[in-house]
């Protein structure tokens, strides 16, 4: 396995695997004027980019072509946690179709 990088604090990667699967995501993010955070679910497809954070990896997977995203989301792709990541097992990768 690669060393962090000490200019970025991520490894990152690529899983052909991953590459072209449908999935979904949902995270939080700051409420605007307040001290919490709302949940954001987001749809579309895993780009097979990854980043892994610290030593016990906390990885992210990058999903792009969203199909669902909050309103207003200004963004064309999304990084999502792997916790709260759930790939479609029926969806087979674009490259085996």
């Amino acid at each position: 396995m690669t060393e962090i990088d000490d200019s970025t604090g991520f490894r990152a990667g690529f899983d052909p695997a991953l590459a072209g699967r449908r999935a979904e995501c949902d995270g939080g993010a700051a409420l605007a004027g307040t001290r919490y955070a709302g949940r954001q679910f987001f749809a579309g497809t895993l780009t097979g980019d990854y980043r892994d954070y610290g030593d016990f990896p906390w990885r992210w997977y990058l999903m792009g072509e969203l199909t669902k995203a909050p309103a207003g989301y200004p963004h064309e792709a999304v990084w999502c946690d792997s916790g709260s990541t759930e790939i479609d097992e029926e969806d087979t990768p674009r490259a085996e179709r």
